[in-house]
């Protein structure tokens, strides 16, 4: 049991300690851009007409940019692309419900309105 502990032990310091660990923004970068993807998934129960086909453009390009960013960065940021990946698959369904309610709704006539 000894051994586990100690080994136990020094997997988290060479994590901590690492170029990739808590102490350096390859760490807190990525955990901050998941409030991308928290206010995306919040987005979902909006009405499509509050989306805006822009800014979700921009996002789906924006991750698409960190993700290849994220791959070429040495030492490779699996968090940033990992994020990034969750941000891209969340922004595109918001711009396929935009895009869907823009395209293929038809506005209805007012029913009050007299013709």
């Amino acid at each position: 049991m000894w051994s586990s502990k100690k080994q136990m032990m020094a997997s988290l310091r060479g994590y901590w300690r690492s170029p990739m660990g808590p102490k350096t923004t390859h760490f807190w970068g990525p955990m901050a851009n998941w409030g991308f993807v928290i206010a995306g998934i919040m987005d979902v129960k909006k009405p499509p007409d509050a989306i805006s086909g822009n800014m979700t453009g921009v996002l789906c390009v924006f991750s698409m940019l960190c993700m290849r960013f994220a791959w070429m960065v040495r030492p490779r940021n699996h968090l940033l692309l990992a994020c990034h990946a969750a941000n891209e698959s969340v922004q595109l369904y918001q711009l396929s419900r935009w895009a869907n309610h823009n395209w293929y709704v038809t506005p209805t006539e007012d029913k009050d309105d007299p013709k």
